[in-house]
């Protein structure tokens, strides 16, 4: 009934008028009651069994593998996808007007939720592997190599992305310490979490930013449904001032990633997965923390538009200061929230990237370990990975930042887009209902296919019937490739029920 509501409530011809908070409202308790309804049948389709033994106890190591309070990992699990993500990525996304709302919503309960917490149920029942050896598993070893470069790549990029940014905005806050000096002192902290066991820094101070952030976005929601704000009506119109160049399909689905469906997220997932005490606390940590991490993209989506509406929209305002969300971030704090709301600010726009940097970095080094079966016990060990690691990132730093962003929102999704037929491939085999993933694969394997004819990062055909249809192509193709998997799978006696 809540979808027919939203549903009924669009109309593509509708002017934009001033409304209060119904759509958002609808979206809020949509992302809400979906923990506890669609969370809960994923875990039938799984078969969760509570009693099932899980590697924090069978292959404990005080580094990695250590198990903690579901409330702790659950925090450490939200933080580690957040970062600036659904934040910086709600507020770009806003600029295309209130249909960011029906990605967030939509994508977060049945794609990004979905993929996050099945991936790290496998993940669970895997040894807390990296998911770039589960795609080997699940879906051959050629896809397997090709995942570790490609995860590996994103694992760099995300962790370039989360020491550029912080460091700008510090150096930005704090004039007597130059953005250099910020660089290394990021850089030195990445350089220690990564070696550090896992309860020894993440596992005691991350929980602490993690209600941070959540503080921020609940402080956020009372100023919009008790402070004297409007967001424009729902319409499914782009209202993005560079429309022409940036349609919605498939650009805001590639813009909006954390908060709707992230790749990202499989490979934090690992450093958790190895964490949980049994395979029931998987829904409050893996599930829980999308859907957590969607409400944040959709209070932040909401406050943008309401505190630019009477300005001209977020589109305007943006384009006004060079398309900065870190500094609508930080005017929004602001003014909103005062002191606190600086405080807080500067906890969401750089302890939290910084948060998710760090342990980027850990979970390449977590890949390559795995890849090249080098245990992680040993300190010099651990070390012997590392380094190499932060040289690249470091050399990375001098790349112009927008260049970037703009391959790794891409990366992104595709990277998400290949764990989803991971996990189709995963519920094949054991004779679950694998609909629930093969929808969301198709589609994304569509938007990710159609970005690289229609975005000038690719071949730039534009938003034009070619482009659209080349993407088709593309998709098709690769979802013919998936079925005659999965009838390989058949015909070579892979299947098994889960008990």
């Amino acid at each position: 009934m809540l979808f027919a509501a939203l549903f009924s409530y669009l109309r593509i011809d509708k002017p934009i008028k001033p409304n209060r908070m119904l759509t958002f409202i609808i979206c809020l308790v949509l992302l809400v009651v979906a923990y506890f309804t669609y969370g809960r049948y994923l875990e039938r389709v799984c078969k969760i069994d509570k009693n099932a033994t899980v590697p924090s106890a069978t292959l404990y190591d005080g580094v990695d593998y250590v198990p903690m309070p579901r409330w702790r990992t659950f925090l450490i699990q939200l933080l580690n996808i957040a970062g600036t993500g659904p934040i910086f990525g709600a507020i770009l996304g806003a600029c295309y007007g209130p249909v960011a709302f029906l990605w967030i919503t939509i994508g977060g309960i049945f794609m990004g939720a979905m993929h996050d917490y099945l991936s790290g149920v496998i993940l669970v029942r895997n040894d807390g592997l990296s998911i770039t050896e589960i795609v080997a598993r699940y879906l051959g070893k050629g896809a397997g190599a090709f995942m570790r470069l490609f995860s590996i790549i994103l694992l760099l990029l995300v962790g370039v992305v989360f020491i550029v940014s912080p460091a700008d905005i510090l150096a930005t806050k704090f004039e007597g310490i130059t953005r250099g000096w910020w660089l290394a002192i990021i850089i030195a902290y990445y350089f220690i979490a990564t070696l550090l066991p896992v309860d020894k820094l993440i596992g005691k101070i991350y929980p602490l930013f993690g209600a941070a952030l959540i503080a921020m976005a609940l402080g956020l929601l009372g100023v919009l449904l008790f402070g004297d704000y409007t967001i424009p009506s729902m319409t499914l119109e782009n209202l993005h001032v560079n429309a022409e160049k940036l349609p919605l399909v498939p650009t805001l689905f590639i813009t909006i990633a954390c908060g709707a469906i992230s790749g990202f997220h499989a490979t934090q997932s690992p450093l958790m997965a190895r964490c949980v005490n049994n395979e029931r606390e998987c829904r409050f940590v893996f599930y829980g923390a999308m859907i957590s991490e969607s409400v944040i993209a959709l209070i932040w989506a909401a406050i943008a538009m309401a505190f630019f509406y009477e300005d001209g929209g977020v589109a305007k305002v943006l384009a006004e200061h060079g398309n900065s969300a870190a500094w609508a971030v930080n005017t929004i704090a602001d003014s909103t929230l005062g002191i606190v709301g600086s405080i807080l600010a500067i906890l969401g726009v750089v302890a939290a990237p910084i948060t998710s940097g760090d342990t980027a970095f850990r979970s390449a080094r977590l890949i390559i370990a795995d890849m090249l079966h080098i245990e992680q016990r040993t300190h010099w060990k651990r070390l012997v990975i590392c380094a190499p690691l932060f040289a690249a990132g470091i050399a990375l730093t001098f790349i112009n930042f927008d260049v970037v962003w703009r391959y790794f929102a891409w990366t992104n999704q595709a990277l998400a887009t290949v764990v989803l037929w991971c996990i189709v491939v995963y519920l094949f085999r054991h004779k679950c209902n694998y609909y629930v993933a093969l929808l969301p694969a198709i589609f994304m394997t569509y938007i990710c296919s159609s970005f690289v004819f229609v975005s000038n990062q690719f071949v730039g055909l534009g938003a034009t019937p070619m482009a659209y249809l080349l993407g088709g192509v593309l998709a098709l193709a690769i979802v013919a490739i998936m079925c005659y998997k999965l009838h390989l799978d058949k015909k070579q006696g892979l299947i098994s029920a889960l008990k």
